[in-house]
């Protein structure tokens, strides 16, 4: 496996933003059926040891998926997803709110707004996250909560996943 792809993750404290840019060692059009198929995003969405389980996925402009990360112990920490804007295989985003295993927001948590890019570079495929919150405080919270670490994790898994399908 191709251990130098390169990840780049970075806070936009003025822009209330985290950006991250990671490649591929994989087709576009197998990176974005990773991002997009609930079969292959549950297999690498949540970061070890944690597993994802999804109850529900629309992936459609106005659907939803609604799924858990769940720890070895069997705790489930439940989000959703609202796709707000689909462009195949270039681009889509949604919003990721924390809410209970019946869809009820978290209160005075706010969403994120995901703004997710695939774009090919060579044998490369590219992806591109801009995350945006309301504040500050909420991009400090979620990466105090160890998101970098945790996405990092889960990029990961999903290389491994990428490359057993070469």
């Amino acid at each position: 496996m191709k251990s130098d792809l390169t990840m780049n993750f970075s806070v936009d404290k003025e822009n209330k933003t985290v950006n991250v840019t990671r490649e591929f060692n994989a087709s576009l059009s197998n990176v974005w059926s990773a991002w997009t198929e609930v079969e292959i995003l549950d297999q690498w969405w949540a970061p070890a040891p944690f597993k994802s389980k999804t109850k529900r996925m629309e992936f459609k402009e106005g659907g939803r998926r609604l799924y858990a990360m769940v720890s070895p112990e069997g705790d489930e920490r439940w989000s959703f997803f609202e796709y707000t804007s689909i462009s195949p295989k270039k681009n889509f985003k949604h919003t990721s709110t924390f809410c209970d295993a019946d869809e009820n927001p978290v209160p005075n948590f706010g969403s994120s707004l995901w703004d997710i890019s695939f774009s090919e570079d060579g044998e490369l495929t590219v992806v591109d996250i801009v995350i945006k919150r309301d504040t500050l405080e909420e991009i400090e919270q979620i990466i105090a909560m160890g998101f970098k670490d945790g996405f990092t994790s889960a990029l990961k898994g999903l290389d491994k996943i990428l490359e057993a399908e070469k």
